[in-house]
């Protein structure tokens, strides 16, 4: 078996040439249109947008921080101006059902100016019509009406007048009214006078006069209607008077509007409810006050023109991003006034949601906010699927109120919605909800990281420049950029990738900007890019310090010197908050004779996750079939992170494990100056793991801390060499001899290393060399298994005699 050498310090950071850049600082290069490595996330995009049938809607998912909001409200920006102009969208009075306002589609513009017209048409009417109310003419033929009914009434009451002056009886009227009276000659009889005449005269009169009554009262019944006949003329001579005013100016809009068949319907409406209505432009009679204002929706409020959406000063399709997706936000609202206790609404009040004004084009929704806010999810897609925005109030929605309300007409939704959110919240809504599959059909995955090509790193200097000029910071030098993309790949843990988190790239440059300006520079160099990592570390870094604290304190027991059997330093990563670091953790095994079974303490106690719990399950397969292949596995063996206080998660330490079981098992010590990472699989392969810097690191820092000493270093899968991007005082150690980085393709390399023995390689008959880890490994394997069939042996030859020396006695008995 070959010799397992420490990696070279240069592969231990993959540095980025500045060499390869021609360019001084970043004022010189050009900004980078588009996101750096999102090719199959923009082509998704621009086919999602440009194809017209419905249910392809978008859903950009992607990690946060990728960029994701940017580059899809750059793209829809770029495809708006391509697009139609969109239309206004106004709400007017319906005066036939005022509780169902109408909606009004107009070009773009149009809106506000129609409402502006129509506020200046009630407003010259409120000046127009009292004039002409109060001239003359009108005066004059009012007059006429009146005298018109006065004349009538007492043409009637003279005919009854009349016809009681022939039969001798005379009509008076009185305060209470009319009645009639006896007369002889021009006198009226005095009641003592009728009393002193004949019944047979009394009998005549009282006849008469009963006569004359029937007359008058027909009369009196007519009075009313000949008044409302009157009114009838008044009103209709308002009417006519009116719409001399009321038709020319109406005619007016209706040129102004004649290309717009609804506007020309709605001025129809309002003419004829202005001429029926005259009497609001006149005011109330001289002297007399209304005990209680009007609500707000009474008299000229009527007329008004509710523009709902104005696109006036929108370019191209309107691109709208609602950040608080609630269910009025997104379908409008509508509003009320308070008046005297009460709450009024009408149809000015409705206000627009984010579906309104993104109508006739694009709508970008965090999916995840949309999914907090009750009911904002079922109305989204209920809109989608009828093509139709429907304003209703959240009561409504949740059937908590039974009051009549506005019920505006629905206004049709021709728009494109692009959901922004992460991998997890797609996937879950396209297993949970069917409508989601069938109303987001196109999918735009965001890329992660990049390849790190000479080609991307050059496109990754643009975009740098490109966010350096759009944050207005200082300019970078190309060392400033080079470690800007050595950190991108240490970032993904990948030194042949690039990060494409934009929000973390952000966040660097802004933090080197400040501290170029804390040196007053007037460029950015690589030491303020180094100087904003190694703060930002330290910032994060009190748990790790504590951590650290504990080890050197000897609170956790690590040993970074020395040997022992069945322990081994196994290295993990801490991720909390924004900041990942690796520490390391002492795992011990324990064996003896038993019936084959391998005991996970941290899964007995609940305290492991199922990924580990599987590594140590492989475990078993690995010894079984290498050194129980034709025996049987008489071991009984347990294993623990050792000072563990939470959950133990992933596979990347069963390497390490099985280096300690190895141990335990063959009795030959770990060299404790060694840790390990890496996964494990039945065949005895190491395979790669994540964080692998932040492990190396870890426990390097403990190295340090405490002095170094011989022979101190990590034992790394070989696959994870490519992922190497570490600090440079690491490197500088590796140069100087030491702390060293083996990198390990099968277990029996990393036996060997950390105990100093040979592994051992199989003959042609399965057997392992004399004294190698594997045969000493087998052998205690072998002697288990003996030990155990010989205690079989015996017990049973002693179960057997018991049950003889019973049988005999049995026999005695009988």
């Amino acid at each position: 078996m070959k010799q397992v050498k420490a990696v070279s310090p240069d592969l231990l950071f993959h540095a980025c040439e500045v060499e390869q850049f021609d360019f001084d600082t970043t004022d010189d290069l050009e900004d980078l249109a588009g996101a750096i490595g999102q090719a199959r996330a923009m082509e998704a995009i621009e086919f999602g947008i440009s194809i017209k049938q419905e249910g392809f809607n978008l859903y950009a998912l992607g990690s946060a921080g990728t960029g994701k909001h940017s580059v899809v409200m750059q793209l829809l920006a770029q495809k708006a101006l391509d697009r139609a102009d969109p239309v206004d969208w106004c709400y007017v009075n319906n005066f036939e059902h005022p509780h169902i306002p109408n909606r009004l589609c107009l070009p773009k513009g149009c809106g506000t100016e129609f409402s502006q017209a129509m506020d200046k048409l009630i407003e010259e009417l409120r000046t127009m019509v009292p004039a002409v109310f109060e001239s003359d003419e009108y005066r004059a033929r009012v007059k006429e009406l009146d005298e018109a009914f006065n004349e009538r009434q007492e043409e009637a009451i003279e005919a009854v007048r009349e016809q009681a002056k022939a039969r001798n009886i005379a009509l008076i009227r009185t305060p209470a009214g009319f009645a009639f009276a006896p007369m002889r000659g021009e006198e009226v009889i005095s009641p003592k006078d009728f009393h002193k005449l004949t019944e047979a005269e009394q009998e005549k009169v009282h006849h008469q006069v009963d006569e004359l009554q029937d007359a008058l009262q027909q009369v009196l019944d007519q009075i009313p209607q000949w008044r409302r006949e009157a009114k009838e003329k008044l009103k209709a001579l308002n009417e006519e008077v009116a719409s001399t005013v009321v038709d020319q100016m109406v005619d007016e809009l209706r040129q102004r509007f004649d290309s717009y068949p609804e506007v020309l319907s709605y001025l129809e409406q309002v003419q004829k409810d202005l001429i029926e209505n005259v009497d609001d432009f006149r005011g109330p009679e001289e002297g007399v006050a209304p005990l209680i204002s009007p609500p707000a929706t009474s008299s000229f409020q009527r007329y008004k023109v509710n523009v709902l959406v104005d696109h006036t000063d929108t370019k191209g399709a309107p691109v709208v991003y609602e950040d608080n997706p609630t269910f009025q936000n997104l379908v409008g609202r509508m509003e009320h006034q308070a008046m005297m206790g009460a709450l009024f609404t009408d149809f000015t009040l409705i206000k627009a949601g984010a579906l309104h004004r993104a109508n006739n084009g694009y709508l970008v929704l965090d999916a995840h906010k949309v999914l907090q806010h009750p009911f904002s999810w079922e109305e989204l897609k209920r809109a989608l699927r009828s093509g139709e925005i429907r304003i209703s109030t959240l009561e409504q929605a949740m059937s908590l109120v039974s009051t009549v309300s506005l019920d505006p007409q629905p206004i049709p939704l021709d728009l494109k919605v692009v959901l922004v959110g992460d991998r997890y919240l797609y996937y879950l809504l396209h297993q949970l909800d069917p409508e989601f599959r069938e109303l987001f059909k196109v999918a735009a995955d965001f890329e992660d990281e990049i390849d790190r090509s000479e080609e991307n790193q050059a496109l990754y200097a643009r975009m740098i420049a490109t966010l350096v000029k759009q944050k207005k910071l200082k300019p970078f030098d190309r060392g400033a950029v080079a470690r800007v993309i050595e950190h991108g790949a240490r970032m993904v843990d990948d030194s042949e990738k690039l990060t494409t988190h934009m929000r973390s790239i952000n966040d660097l440059l802004s933090e080197a900007d400040y501290w170029a300006a804390r040196q007053e520079r007037e460029r950015v160099c690589r030491e303020d890019v180094q100087k904003a990592i190694d703060s930002a570390r330290r910032r994060a870094g009190r748990l790790m310090e504590r951590i650290q604290e504990s080890i050197l304190r000897g609170t956790l027991l690590i040993d970074t010197e020395g040997e022992a059997v069945g322990q081994i330093n196994g290295l993990t990563v801490i991720d909390i908050g924004n900041v990942a670091f690796g520490a390391p953790s002492r795992i011990t095994a324990r064996v003896r004779m038993g019936d084959g079974e391998l005991i996970d303490i941290e899964r007995e106690v609940d305290m492991g996750g199922p990924i580990h719990s599987k590594g140590v399950l492989i475990l078993s397969g690995f010894i079984g079939q290498r050194y129980a292949y034709e025996t049987p596995l008489a071991l009984s063996a347990s294993l623990v992170f050792e000072q563990s206080y939470g959950e133990v998660e992933g596979d990347s330490a069963s390497a390490a494990e099985l280096c300690a079981l190895l141990s335990a098992i063959s009795g030959k010590p770990i060299k404790q100056s060694l840790a390990v990472t890496g996964s494990v699989n039945q065949h005895g392969e190491i395979q790669p793991i994540g964080g692998v810097n932040e492990k190396i690191e870890g426990f390097f820092d403990v190295c340090k801390q405490r002095g170094f000493a011989p022979g101190q270093g990590v034992l790394i899968p070989s696959t994870n060499l490519k992922d190497l991007m570490l600090k440079q005082e690491v490197v500088e150690a590796a140069r100087e001899g030491k702390f060293s980085i083996y990198p390990i393709a099968t277990i029996d390399e990393g036996i060997a290393l950390l105990t100093g023995l040979p592994a051992g390689e199989p003959d042609g008959e399965g057997r392992y060399p004399e004294g190698s880890i594997n045969a000493l490994v087998a052998a205690q394997l072998l002697r288990f298994a003996t030990i155990r069939h010989e205690f079989g042996e015996d017990k049973r030859e002693h179960e057997e005699a018991h049950r003889d020396g019973h049988g005999d006695k049995d026999e005695d008995k009988s």
